[in-house]
């Protein structure tokens, strides 16, 4: 049995990210009193595998010093090749791999976090706190008692939904016999690519250098696909699309991120808290998740240590939520067609705005200028509906990932 002021399950981004900014000194120059345990599923199917993040921020980031690579321009591609290349200025495009994030944290953590592997079994308020139950690798039972409990496993049942996508997606990394690839520029979206009879699908290129990179195909619809299929529209879209001729796959990676209106309970006892994407700290719109997840973190370490109830917020306002509701059904419904939809936002809208309203990080002005540049009827159409529309339940996808 151990007991600590913070226990945080689930040794993911958000999960990290919280045990980082709990036991890094701060502004009263120590971590919260009792300690921090942090709790770890073991190696298995419940333990997600190495992945990619990305997200755009300034330069000077917290994980900087970790990045992969960054990038100062964007490029989106229509299905008929029109290509729209933007400098985001003064905001970066910036990959970090998870298994350098984690050995990175767990380094810095030191002897200030206690790190358990256990298969956690329940997490229950109880008298002046909370505690998690679980069993070791070993077959021993392990009981944390705390005062703050974080869960960021992501509930069995998701919240009933009016609207309920998956973005699934697999990538190759590649390693080709000749330079391909402008390294200065990362390939948002390539929208020449078979589209799906429900949502939309797009490639996906971050280069690493002349002859390596990242290359995924992406789907927003109702179902994932078989690998054979994500292999199959790999290949067409590197050789017939890209032209890369002959190249190595030298690593892999593949996810499912639910893309719903659903409400996430941030608050599910009296001590216990849901952080990251348990939490809502993935966009809906987007599937984007490590932006959300800092700024849950660190607004839940300040309420610590400021001695408040730490309730995690929203990762995004609740006017952006409300818009991503908007575009969910209307992509879903195919009253706007995916690929016009994207390539119009980034040919018309200022690049650094539009970053920032995908991070939630826009005034009502700014939104409505953005609006504007929608197709407005449809939209306005599929605002007007939904709050008739019932809220269904909405079955979890097989394996859940961080988009990159």
């Amino acid at each position: 049995m151990l007991d600590t002021e913070v226990a945080v399950v689930g040794a993911g981004a958000a999960g990290l990210s919280l045990a980082h900014r709990l036991c890094a000194p701060g502004p009263g120059g120590r971590p919260p009193g009792g300690g921090v345990v942090l709790i770890e599923a073991p190696a298995g199917p419940l333990r997600p595998p190495e992945r990619t993040w990305c997200f755009w921020e300034e330069p000077g980031g917290d994980w900087d010093d970790l990045l992969v690579r960054s990038w100062d321009r964007l490029r989106v591609r229509a299905p008929d090749g029109g290509c729209v290349t933007v400098s985001p200025g003064p905001l970066h495009y910036k990959m970090l791999r998870s298994d350098t994030f984690e050995r990175a944290v767990r380094a810095r953590l030191g002897p200030a976090a206690t790190c358990v592997e256990a298969t956690v079994r329940a997490v229950r308020d109880r008298p002046a706190g909370a505690e998690v139950l679980g069993v070791t690798p070993d077959g021993r039972r392990l009981r944390v008692r705390a005062r703050w409990v974080f869960d960021s496993r992501l509930p069995l049942r998701p919240p009933p939904a009016r609207t309920a996508l998956l973005q699934h997606f697999r990538g190759w990394f590649v390693h080709t016999e000749g330079p391909v690839f402008d390294p200065s520029t990362a390939e948002l979206m390539d929208f020449r690519v078979p589209q799906p009879r429900r949502g939309l699908a797009f490639g996906y290129v971050l280069p690493l250098a002349a002859d390596r990179a990242l290359v995924e195909y992406t789907e927003f619809s109702p179902a994932p696909l078989h690998r054979t299929g994500y292999d199959r529209l790999l290949r067409q879209y590197t050789d017939h699309v890209l032209g890369l001729g002959r190249f190595g796959v030298t690593g892999t990676e593949q996810g499912v991120i639910p893309m719903t209106d659903g409400r996430h309970r941030r608050r599910t006892g009296r001590s216990v808290f849901r952080i990251g994407a348990a939490g809502g700290a993935t966009r809906p719109s987007t599937g984007y998740t490590f932006a959300g997840v800092q700024r849950q973190t660190r607004a839940v370490a300040a309420a610590l240590r400021e001695g408040r109830v730490p309730v995690p917020p929203a990762a995004h306002p609740a006017r952006a939520r409300a818009m991503d509701a908007v575009v969910l059904r209307a992509l879903d419904t195919g009253r706007v067609d995916g690929p016009s939809f994207f390539t119009g936002l980034f040919r018309t809208v200022p690049t650094e705005r539009l970053l920032r309203f995908l991070d939630g990080d826009t005034r009502l002005l700014e939104d409505l200028g953005i609006g504007l540049r929608t197709p407005v009827l449809p939209m306005l159409r599929t605002a007007a509906e939904l709050p008739a529309l019932p809220r269904r339940p909405v079955r979890a996808p097989r394996r859940e990932g961080n988009r990159p």
